[in-house]
């Protein structure tokens, strides 16, 4: 199942734009920086850590 058969909803929701746009909310609100991480789940393609991820080939933005 790739991300296209999803809702537009869904696809808006796990967007790497809506990624970085809640990393940037983050790190203004914790003052921590935050990493913008590619997945490989279909459902959840990217995700906000405040910690550097493992592999840093999976690192797609760095909000400091």
């Amino acid at each position: 199942m790739t991300i296209s058969t999803f809702s537009a909803r869904r696809s808006r929701l796990a967007s790497f734009e809506n990624a970085y746009a809640v990393a940037c909310q983050l790190r203004e609100t914790t003052g921590a920086d935050q990493f913008v991480v590619r997945t490989d789940n279909p459902i959840q393609p990217f995700r906000v850590s405040r910690h550097r991820p493992a592999a840093p080939e999976a690192i797609l933005a760095r909000v400091a």
